[in-house]
């Protein structure tokens, strides 16, 4: 493995990792909501540096990022609608109290 391509993918596996942590640990559905944005964006820069620096083709992965990226902004805007719902609803996005069923 070439050693640029190792820290490529070192640094996407650590924006997965973070994201990861952030779902877990995160009380708020917006912070939710930068976590997965954190692993999205981590997919496409492995994406990226392997078309790139190996031998598959460059502009490939290129559309696969760009992909990705649309990907990413659409669940971004969906999930900012339903937050904005909850918000009105329940009056908080906190995902602790939104869990709770009223009876």
């Amino acid at each position: 493995m070439s050693e640029p391509l190792f820290l490529y993918q070192a640094v996407a596996l650590l924006l997965l990792f973070l994201g990861i942590f952030g779902i877990i640990t995160r009380k708020s559905l917006v912070g939710m909501i930068i976590a997965v944005e954190l692993m999205l964006n981590g997919a496409g820069l492995a994406i990226v540096a392997s078309g790139q620096l190996t031998g598959a083709p460059a502009d490939l992965a290129q559309l696969s990022s760009l992909l990705v990226m649309g990907l990413a902004a659409a669940e971004a805007t969906l999930v900012l609608a339903i937050i904005l719902v909850v918000a009105k609803r329940f009056g908080t996005v906190e995902t602790d109290r939104v869990s709770e069923l009223e009876g």
